[in-house]
């Protein structure tokens, strides 16, 4: 009996002086915002999608929609406007995007059938504004002023980026009979000023293509977090977002024979029933395939 006590009293000593080293640890040269140990993540790496046969593929659709950003539930893509000024190192989609595109870490296009190569200094001017700037000289002996009009270019500012479109093909895979979906395009729109009739004018514009499906866009994505307003510990990349489609978003066009969106023949709250009718209508592909 007296070795068992003894036992548990040098168990109980030992877990003492260990839970007190802990904490002396714990003290020594740490984040006073870290009060738990955290796991440090090495070269995460995007996991490829599954290898598809075409003759797999048994129906296809595509599908253009948008996401906005000022809705409440999508605003993780937006905030933080600045860089480099939150504690949790967090960084936007568009920064995200204009980063590594000016660092040439993929391809980016002028279509959204991504056929057609940008460069990035092309696509740098197209989303640069101008502003008109009148600027008076000096007056002459007759006390006349010359004017001058100068055109001002305007660097691209990210937080003028309010939409994102996306494109998409819903298929069917014949291997077991599901419905599912690959986002191969991404593209955003922001305003910019534009000169016409000697005046600025503020318009929208859509930005260059990047191709979603492409390892090296994904390797971009799943290296940054975005913010989840429900559990701050949450550690969802913006891979994992557009994967686990975690947006709200209403599609603009569908493929047709017109080969136009929605707003091109339709309008108002008719735009908004014929873009629910293309998502039931998609729903309802899956549900006729199975019989019960």
């Amino acid at each position: 009996m007296k070795k068992v006590l003894l036992s548990i009293f040098a168990l109980a000593s030992l877990a003492i002086s260990v839970n007190a080293q802990s904490v002396i640890d714990a003290e020594e040269g740490r984040n006073p915002n870290d009060f738990y140990q955290k796991g440090i993540v090495v070269g995460k790496r995007a996991m490829p999608y599954a290898f598809l046969r075409e003759s797999d593929v048994v129906w296809e659709m595509a599908v253009w929609r948008q996401i906005d950003l000022n809705e409440n539930f999508n605003q993780f893509f937006y905030y933080p406007i600045e860089q480099g000024k939150n504690e949790q190192r967090r960084i936007n989609l568009v920064n995200l995007i204009m980063n590594a595109a000016q660092n040439g870490d993929f391809d980016i296009y002028e279509d959204d059938d991504m056929k057609v190569p940008q460069e990035w200094s092309k696509a740098l001017v197209n989303m640069q504004g101008r502003q008109l700037k009148v600027r008076y000289g000096e007056e002459d002996e007759f006390g006349d002023q010359e004017v001058f009009n100068d055109t001002i270019p305007e660097d691209f500012d990210p937080a003028t980026a309010r939409l994102l479109k996306l494109k998409e093909y819903w298929y069917i895979d014949k291997q077991d009979s599901r419905q599912k979906v690959r986002i191969t395009g991404l593209a955003f729109r922001f305003m910019k000023n534009i000169l016409r009739s000697g005046e600025s004018e503020e318009v929208a514009e859509w930005s260059f293509w990047i191709p979603m499906d492409d390892m090296r866009v994904r390797q971009v994505l799943v290296n940054a977090n975005a913010y989840d307003q429900n559990n701050d510990v949450a550690e969802r990349s913006y891979d994992d977002i557009f994967i686990q489609r975690y947006f709200d978003s209403y599609i603009t066009r569908e493929s047709n024979v017109y080969n136009r969106e929605i707003t091109q023949y339709l309008t108002g709250e008719d735009a908004i029933l014929e873009s629910q009718l293309i998502e039931d209508k998609i729903f309802d592909i899956e549900n006729d395939m199975w019989e019960y």
